[in-house]
C-alpha cells in the first residue's frame, strides 16, 4: 500500500505556503502554484514520469482562493490522490476536480472575511498602535506574528486536509457522494452570485422620459424598482456564457468588458 512520507507532505506545503501566487495571472491565478505543490506528491505516489505527467493534468484547471485557508484543498487533494494511487474506486480526475472546484468558492469568501477582512486589520490596528511615534516594534510585531500564525494555521488546516481526504473517501464516491458533492457546489454558486451582485455595479445614466412636474425619469431608478442590479446580472451571466459557450479566455473577455465599458461610457449608455 502507497503511503505519502512526511517529507514529501512538507515538502508539498512548504511549495504552496512560498508558491501559490507563482505565475499569477488573470486566467490562472493559483493554477501553476497548485501543480508545483502537487509535483512531490505525483513523484511519490507514481513511478513512471508518464503517469506523473498523466496526473499532473489533472491539476491544470483553473484554480483561485484566499491562500492561507485554502491550503486545505491542497491537502485534501493529496490524501484523494494517495487513495487514488492505491486503486480506490471512483476517485478519477473529474471526482478531484470537481471536489477542488466546490470547495474554492466558498473557502474564498471565508477566508476572505475572517483573514484578510478581520485578522490582517485587527494585526495592522496593533502594529499602528505600537509603531507610534516612529517605533520599529510596530512593523517587526506585524511581521513576526503575522508569519507565525499564518504558517502554523496553513500547516494545520493542510495536515487536516490530507488526513481527511484519505478518511473520507466513502464520505465522496459513496451513497452520500453526490449530496456533499452537490451542495459543496451549490454553496460556491451562492457565494460567486453575492460576490458579484457585491462587487460589480453596472449602471445606466439614460433618461427615457419626463414626469407631469417636469422632473426626468431614468431608466436605472425604473429598473431598480423592477429588478434590482439587473444590468449586473446580465453582465455576469454574458461574461459567463462567453467563457463556457464560446471559449473565450478570461484575458479576452476583460479586453471586450474594458471596450464596451469605454464605448458605453463615450456615448453615456453605462454609467
Amino acid at each position: 500500500m502507497k503511503k505519502i512520507s512526511k517529507k514529501t507532505l512538507n515538502s508539498s506545503f512548504w511549495r504552496w505556503w512560498y508558491g501559490n501566487l507563482t505565475c499569477f495571472s488573470h486566467e490562472h491565478m493559483q493554477t501553476f502554484g497548485y501543480m508545483w505543490a502537487m509535483i512531490p506528491i505525483l513523484k511519490e505516489l507514481y513511478p513512471t514520469h508518464e503517469e506523473q505527467a498523466e496526473k499532473l493534468q489533472t491539476y491544470y484547471a483553473f484554480f483561485n482562493t484566499e491562500p492561507q485557508i485554502g491550503c486545505i484543498v491542497v491537502g485534501v487533494t493529496a490524501g484523494l490522490e494517495e487513495a487514488r494511487a492505491n486503486g480506490a474506486e471512483g476517485i478519477d480526475d473529474e471526482m478531484i476536480n470537481g471536489i477542488r472546484a466546490g470547495l474554492m468558492g466558498p473557502l474564498a469568501g471565508i477566508g476572505d472575511s475572517l483573514i484578510v477582512g478581520t485578522y490582517i486589520p485587527i494585526l495592522l490596528g496593533i502594529a499602528v498602535g505600537l509603531a507610534e511615534g516612529g517605533s520599529v516594534i510596530g512593523p517587526i510585531f506585524y511581521i513576526v506574528v503575522w508569519n507565525i500564525t499564518s504558517t502554523w494555521f496553513q500547516k494545520f488546516v493542510f495536515d487536516k486536509g490530507y488526513s481527511l481526504g484519505g478518511s473520507a473517501v466513502e464520505l465522496l464516491v459513496g451513497e452520500k457522494a453526490t449530496a456533499f458533492r452537490e451542495s459543496v457546489i451549490v454553496m460556491g454558486q451562492v457565494i460567486v452570485g453575492a460576490m458579484a451582485a457585491s462587487w460589480v455595479n453596472i449602471t445606466t445614466p439614460l433618461q427615457i422620459a419626463t414626469n407631469s412636474e417636469g422632473e426626468p425619469v431614468m431608466l436605472q431608478a425604473n429598473l431598480d424598482g423592477a429588478f434590482p442590479k439587473i444590468l449586473t446580472m446580465l453582465f455576469v451571466v454574458f461574461c459567463w456564457w462567453l467563457q463556457a459557450k464560446k471559449g473565450l479566455t478570461p484575458i479576452k473577455v476583460l479586453l471586450l468588458m474594458a471596450v464596451i465599458a469605454f464605448v458605453g461610457s463615450v456615448l453615456g449608455i453605462l454609467g
